[in-house]
């Protein structure tokens, strides 16, 4: 792997191998030592030209258990903030001899200007661009359905069948586009719940149903419901009447949380709008992935390191991963 750009372009066979090598990543975090030799010598630098905690925390973490060096650079404070272009930037990273390049920008595309435009060498990998796409997001995410469905026995399997809906702000989510291609690459039906207001205009080409009424949707019995944080910072026009509103008629409440059936479970990117597009009961309830979904996230962008800088499968290595 060169590259982790999108999840539109990933095919069914790289994407459950980086599956089943973060599974191999997620039997290290369970040992005493979880740190592995893996990646020493490397330099990672998480480059990030948007505010983020729980990304850029969870690849931090996860290429300093693969022994790698990290830099962080926040586009505040830097010579960004002064005019640098995206250019100027990767060259300065070039010079410095980075190894791989964690970007998030708010420029949808911006990633893959970074790995096309031949001013680095170093692998990239997009830890989100404006509202194009998030896949190491989709990937944690697919990887905690996955967990949750087959326990112990998930390696080398998919999502077919699995009946996934994801509800709130569409339009704005680079997460929800992410998933939809991952998780129906994967085999898994998914169905988008929103204000109309808050459906994207192209979203007849996508491969997903689209409903308007979230009630209607819990009661088709999904396996997976994934409620997606409304993005009030992107938000430059009244997309419904009110908070109190979008609450009552797309927010999951307890009442709809009763409602779902017995084994389906509750998923959110984080961070969480409580008492907004999640109430607390349901964000707390044994239902939630939320938690799971973070542990989950530092082994999937393990994985996505390690195959970046490494190449190999880790149960090759003499320090067996597994």
């Amino acid at each position: 792997m060169r590259n982790l750009l999108d999840t539109r372009t990933l095919s069914r066979e790289d994407a459950i191998g980086i599956l089943d090598v973060a599974e191999d990543m997620a039997d290290t975090q369970r040992r005493e030592v979880k740190k592995l030799p893996t990646l020493r010598g490397k330099t990672v630098v998480n480059l990030f030209f948007e505010d983020s905690t729980r990304t850029r925390i969870s690849f931090e973490a996860a290429a300093k258990r693969l022994s790698a060096d990290v830099i962080n650079f926040s586009a505040k404070g830097s010579s960004v903030s002064k005019g640098e272009s995206l250019q100027d930037t990767a060259q300065t990273l070039q010079a410095m001899g980075a190894d791989a390049v964690v970007i998030r920008h708010g420029a949808s595309g911006a990633p893959r200007t970074l790995a096309t435009s031949g001013w680095i060498t170093a692998g990239v990998v997009n830890a989100g661009d404006g509202t194009h796409e998030h896949p190491t997001q989709a990937l944690l995410d697919a990887f905690t359905m996955r967990k949750r469905r087959f326990g112990s026995d998930s390696r080398g399997r998919d999502l077919a069948g699995v009946r996934v809906t994801i509800v709130g702000d569409i339009l704005h989510s680079r997460v929800a586009r992410s998933n939809v291609w991952l998780l129906t690459t994967l085999g898994a039906e998914v169905t988008l719940v929103a204000p109309a207001t808050l459906v994207p205009q192209d979203v007849s080409a996508w491969p997903v149903t689209v409903v308007y009424d979230l009630d209607e949707a819990i009661a088709a019995g999904p396996d997976v419901l994934m409620m997606l944080r409304i993005q009030l910072e992107r938000m430059n026009a009244a997309y419904f009447p009110t908070e109190r509103e979008y609450s009552r008629r797309w927010g999951l409440d307890a009442g709809r949380l009763h409602t779902l059936g017995p084994d389906s479970i509750v998923m959110h990117p984080g961070p969480m709008n409580r008492g907004l597009e999640i109430s607390a009961d349901a964000a707390d309830s044994p239902r939630s992935t939320v938690l799971e979904q973070v542990a989950n996230g530092v082994s999937v962008r393990m994985a996505v390191l390690y195959l970046l800088l490494a190449g190999s499968d880790p149960r090759d290595e003499k320090g067996d991963a597994r």
